[in-house]
């Protein structure tokens, strides 16, 4: 294929630009707008907000002291008829701090046995152990819950961590700290104790990347888990226990000031608080709602198979078709992820519309240029056979009548101009001498007829035709056509002493001007037609031009009336007789221009 390299060249760079990740942060956005939808919960899962109204009314976080959470841990576990399944506390207390307070925590989240608390790793760059490499999720330290309460408690990492354009969309299923301990996440544990509680199996693992994270398909919304059950409202009696029987009860921070909410998948214009962000995750685990990640590079492959066939359909293709393609590719591929996502798989959704939209953008481009050149050079062709003030009247976009057949009445000064002696001369000379001689000769013409801005119509043999004041208006069109014949004559002179050295033999023109009403237009067929003058007028000159010897100007009394003052004639009166006209039709010679 004459643009098989292009193709494969247009198709790489695509490929290349998405590896790159140039499109990464697009793509992901992208991604979570069209994946991300708002899903109704079980309602198992009730927030008990460490909220502004609790801070307002207890104090400060850091002066509640850990006797707050354990009383409302005891409130809400005081009746055994209507005990939560489990309680989840998404709060770090590592460290102990106060020896009362740290006892009655510990005894009240262990008295139970339906308490999980929180631990939370810290990882960055660092070498790897075996070889020198930079491990960027390397385990700098390991925070867990102080001797006590862990002894009483089951602990799950509660870390969250960004993807690389700051916005949470995975999950980490667990830790491991090196030591032969694996730390599982927060909301796993919750989870399998949830359905322990039930009787029912444990959740079934995610799939996990090679870093042990999995894709989260958030079923709400910031502020969507959020009842507004403060611990305030808890300790106060507010709610009634049995609210809260059998089912999920997370305590965690829920007020700006706590410093723990974080950009998600879900929405990216407001922060989604820590607990909730927690209770996305046990509600999917529930639900055994997971999405596989496609590996990129079958991905890519895909990509570019579908680049490459882009190419070929749209090179060549019209604006309208390649539009309705384009159309069809992007719109059946976001459906198709759409449809393939609700059934466990997620796909890139922004790779194949972004390079199906750069090919189809590029397409265009490319192939209006081509036109456009196409175009040039079949006008500059057009041009040079027929007068470029008629090309550029058929071209135009906005006269839809420009190629139908008809004509309008116009004032146009006509010129007709013949080589005398020609043929005589061509008798004597080889065909190549004649055609040179000859193009010679009607270059003059063409150029003195152009340098006027004349139209020229038609070349007829040796002789040419020519006229002003169409297609456009023009202005002093007649001394135009006077000033174009009077430099054929001057050029005529100097181009005959040329050829007497070069072929011994010269000739000279004879020319007629006249002016007056004529119909302009298209004539012809449909089929075949000419853009060109008839009339009177046209036939006068015509007479005008096959009466004037050679070197002289023929032109009628209607020309010297209307350039009287600006050149000088000679009348001939009607000595000369025109075919067609009746007597006294005055003929004079243009003897030149004032």
């Amino acid at each position: 294929m004459k643009h098989m390299k292009f193709i494969v060249a247009a198709a790489a760079s695509v490929l290349l630009c998405l590896l790159a990740g140039l499109t990464d942060k697009e793509d992901h956005r992208f991604a979570d707008m069209w994946y991300q939808e708002r899903s109704a919960s079980d309602g198992d899962i009730v927030l008990v907000e460490i909220d502004q109204r609790s801070l307002e009314e207890i104090g400060p976080f850091q002066d509640w002291g850990r006797g707050v959470i354990a009383e409302t841990i005891e409130i809400l576990n005081q009746s055994e008829d209507c005990r939560p399944a489990v309680i989840g506390l998404d709060i770090l207390y590592a460290g102990e701090r106060s020896g009362e307070e740290d006892r009655r925590l510990a005894l009240a989240a262990g008295k139970y046995g339906n308490v999980v608390t929180a631990s939370a790793a810290e990882f960055g760059p660092g070498l790897g152990e075996t070889v020198p490499y930079i491990d960027n999720f390397k385990l700098l330290s390991y925070d867990e819950p102080y001797p006590m309460l862990k002894e009483t408690t089951v602990q799950g990492h509660i870390n969250a961590m960004y993807d690389n354009d700051g916005v949470l969309r995975h999950a980490l299923w667990e830790i491991d700290l090196g030591d032969g301990r694996r730390i599982p996440s927060f909301a796993s544990v919750i989870a399998n104790h949830f359905r322990e509680f039930y009787g029912e199996g444990q959740v079934e693992k995610p799939p996990v990347d090679a870093n042990g994270f999995w894709y989260v398909p958030f079923c709400g919304r910031p502020g969507d888990f959020s009842e507004s059950i403060g611990v305030i409202d808890v300790l106060e009696g507010r709610v009634p226990a049995e609210y809260f029987s059998g089912k999920i009860v997370l305590i965690g921070p829920y007020a700006a000031g706590l410093q723990d909410s974080y950009v998600t998948a879900a929405d990216h214009a407001q922060t989604m608080y820590g607990v909730e962000y927690q209770a996305n995750l046990i509600q999917s685990l529930l639900w055994g709602d997971y999405k596989k990640e496609v590996m990129e590079f079958s991905q890519l492959a895909v990509l570019f198979f579908i680049s490459f066939s882009c190419v070929i359909v749209l090179w060549n293709n019209t604006a309208v078709r390649a539009t309705v393609l384009w159309a069809a590719v992007v719109g059946g591929y976001l459906l198709i992820c759409k449809w393939v996502y609700q059934r466990g798989t997620v796909l890139n959704v922004l790779w194949i519309p972004a390079s199906t939209t750069i090919i189809y953008v590029a397409s265009l481009a490319l192939n209006y240029a081509r036109s456009v050149i196409e175009k040039r050079r079949v006008t500059n062709t057009f041009k040079r056979y027929v007068a470029p003030q008629i090309v550029n009247e058929v071209l135009q976009e906005d006269k839809k009548d420009s190629l139908e057949t008809g004509g309008r009445i116009v004032d146009i000064a006509v010129l007709f101009v013949d080589v005398r002696g020609f043929t005589s001369m061509s008798e004597k000379m080889s065909p190549d001498q004649v055609v040179e001689i000859l193009n010679q000769y009607l270059a003059l013409i063409a150029d003195c007829i152009m340098r006027n801005e004349g139209t020229l119509d038609k070349f007829i043999g040796d002789a040419a035709m020519a006229f002003w004041g169409a297609p456009r208006p023009q202005e002093d069109y007649v001394m135009k056509a006077v000033r174009a014949a009077e430099d054929m004559r001057r050029g005529s002179d100097q181009l005959s002493r040329q050829l007497m050295k070069g072929f011994g033999r010269t000739v000279s023109f004879g020319i007629g001007i006249h002016v007056g009403e004529a119909v302009v237009g298209n004539i012809g067929s449909p089929q075949r037609m000419d853009y060109t003058a008839i009339g009177d007028t046209v036939n006068t000159a015509s007479r005008l031009e096959s009466n004037a010897p050679g070197g002289t100007i023929y032109i009628s009394r209607e020309v010297a009336d209307r350039l009287k003052g600006r050149i000088r004639v000679t009348s001939l009166g009607s000595s000369v007789k025109l075919k067609g006209k009746a007597e006294g039709f005055e003929v004079l010679t243009l003897d030149g221009i004032v």
